[in-house]
Order: structure tokens, then sequence, then C-alpha cells
């Protein structure tokens, strides 16, 4: 088991990684609070069918209320979230419960905002099931989702703790692993260039990771998730470097209707994008054929869904949240590990975008 300590201005928690840390969870609780009145937790359909029972048993003593979202960023509605506030209400949570969010980044991102707003705040707990939450368990964002635009609606919550059990990762599909593998190449390409080199040398076939390879590869991501989230907690400076790729890719995920199109998987166009852009305009020397071959070889589509509209693709990125006064700001790389934050015109932006 690896132990990463997260230091943010608000709060140090630590990571958990390794196999079979969910059975760490109950001491956890025993140890870290006085007195914990109820436990509820929030999960989806597909990881309830997959793994609640691996955790209700461990946490018997407390009786835990269940609450299954819908799969995917589905959980991530108004409607969800409202839901999960009633089940809290409706059980008697109060401000000596903790909820527990057993699943990917969008039951982690509900369960958070849950926590961040029931009673103005109580704890919670992540217990992720996918790689890309190796990414959205960090850091404190929590969020639900609007049809305007993409984690619009949110609050920043650190949680207790996070216990992150490579053996409830064996269950993923290889478009989940892909999803997830996206963000641990771009904590690469905005900060290690050693790594992203590692990466893509050892790393061919996704269906094929063994389990030393995921370790290092999650391990190396969540510190340096940590690099950013520890200087800037609320996202006020460099934290916004994270968001690489993220740009356009939240439009094409908005655009393809929220689940349609997998979260990792729309990030990786948008870092091929955010790499091509860094090499006209910011000095940048990258293959991005060479990457291009390599992702497409690990199962990625890199090219925009056809049937998108660039014109529609520039309005959701100037209403992303954060663009500045109707103006994007794209992160670009000067070098593999040196990100920056430029302002580009919506005609630059256009023109490119019709011809990535």
């Amino acid at each position: 088991m690896e132990t990463i300590q997260i230091q943010t201005s608000s709060k140090s928690y630590n990571v958990f990684v390794g196999e079979g840390v969910r059975t760490e969870i109950s001491n956890f609780l025993n140890n870290h609070f006085a007195n914990v009145t109820r436990i509820l937790i929030i999960t989806d359909e597909t990881v309830a069918r997959i793994h609640l029972d691996k955790l209700i048993p461990l946490l018997s003593e407390w009786k835990p209320v269940i609450f299954t979202a819908p799969s995917g960023e589905k959980a991530k509605t108004f409607e969800v979230y409202y839901e999960a506030l009633s089940i809290a209400l409706e059980n008697g949570l109060d401000r000596k419960s903790v909820i527990l969010a057993l699943g990917g980044g969008a039951v982690g991102d509900l369960s958070g905002f849950v926590a961040a707003s029931f009673m103005r705040g109580i704890p919670f707990i992540q217990v992720p099931t996918t790689i890309l939450a190796h990414d959205s368990a960090v850091g404190g964002k929590v969020a639900i989702n609007h049809p305007l635009g993409k984690n619009m609606i949110g609050a920043f919550h650190q949680p207790e703790a996070v216990f992150y059990d490579l053996e409830l990762l064996n269950t993923l599909p290889e478009q989940e692993i892909r999803s997830g593998f996206a963000e641990v190449i771009k904590h690469a390409l905005i900060y290690d260039a050693d790594f992203y080199h590692w990466l893509k040398s050892e790393i061919h076939h996704l269906n094929a990771l063994t389990s030393e390879q995921l370790f290092e590869s999650l391990t190396r991501g969540i510190q340096i998730k940590n690099e950013f989230v520890s200087k800037d907690e609320k996202e006020t400076g460099i934290r916004a470097f994270l968001n690489f790729g993220h740009t356009l890719g939240h439009a094409i995920e908005s655009e393809m209707g929220y689940g349609n199109f997998t979260h990792g998987e729309a990030v990786m166009i948008g870092m091929i994008f955010a790499l091509k852009l860094s090499n006209e305009v910011s000095g940048l020397s990258f293959k991005t054929d060479e990457f291009i071959s390599w992702v497409q070889g690990l199962g990625y589509q890199t090219e925009i869904p056809e049937q998108l509209s660039p014109e529609r693709l520039l309005l959701k990125m100037k209403q992303d949240k954060k663009s500045s006064g109707g103006s994007v700001k794209f992160v670009l790389l000067e070098q593999i590990g040196q990100p920056k934050l430029q302002e580009l015109s919506d005609e630059f932006l256009l023109a490119r975008i019709k011809n990535l």
C-alpha cells in the first residue's frame, strides 16, 4: 500500500492506494471521527451491482443507507442531486454523518456536492472504482452538470480520505480504462517529461496493463495532481493547468450529450488540439504525429466527431467556466512539463478546429 498525503490550504488528508485498502475504512472511521451517527453510501447502478457487496459488510456497525444514482454523467443532474439530499434528510443524517462515494468520477462529483451542501457541509470519503477517478477523487472539486455546461454548479469540498482499492478496477471495460488513462497521460504532459517518456515506452495495450504498470501510473498521477492542488486549492492560478485538453474536451462532451462520449476520450482529442496549438503559438517542439500514432494504438479516437459543428464547439468553449469575459483561455505547453495559459481569438480557434 502507498500512502500519498494531499496538503491543501484548507485540509490535509491521505490517499491510500493498493489492493484491498477498502478493508481499512472502518478503522479509519473509528479513529478519525469521535462518533459517526449515520453513513450514506452514494453509488451508481453499475457499481452497485458489481462492488456494493464488497463494501457493505465492512460498515455493518453503522447500518449504512444506500443511494443508487444512474450510471455515468446521468448521475450529475439537478434531479438526482435533489433525490440524494432527500434520502439524506429522510434517513436522519446530521452533521456527524459521513457520505461515502463508491464509484467513478461522476459519483464522486455528485457525492461531494451533496456533502458540501447538506447542512452547509458534512464529511465525505472517496472510494474510487475507476482509473479516471485517480484525478477526480483528489483535490476537492465537486459539481453537477447543467445542459449549458459541464460542472457549472459545484463547490470546493475536500474529502476526509481517499481509499483507492486497485482490486475494484479489475472489472473495468476497456472504454473506461481509456477514459481514465487519458488523465494519466495529461498529468505526465503538464508536469513530468520522464514520466511521459516512460508511459510512451512501456504502455502499448491498455487491456493488458500489468498491476505494476497500473500502480506506478496511478500513484504518479496522484502525486502530480497534488503538486498543483497543494499550491492552488481554489484554482486561482496554476491549478488551471490541470485543465489541459479539457476546454475542447468538455465542449465535445456537451455537444455529444453527456454520457455518449467518455470524458477521457474527449479530453484526448482536446489534448491533441492543444498540442498542435502549442507547436504553432507557444514554441513547443513536439512530434504530434508520433503521439497520435501512439494513442491510436491504445484505442483512442483522435479526431472531432464529424457530426459536431465547429461553431457550436467554439460557443461551448466560450461558455466554459474557465473562460473570462467571453474569451477562451487555453492551457498550452511551452515544452513537456511547462504549461501556460494563453487567450486565443475566436477566429483563430475556429479555423484550427475546422482543420483538426
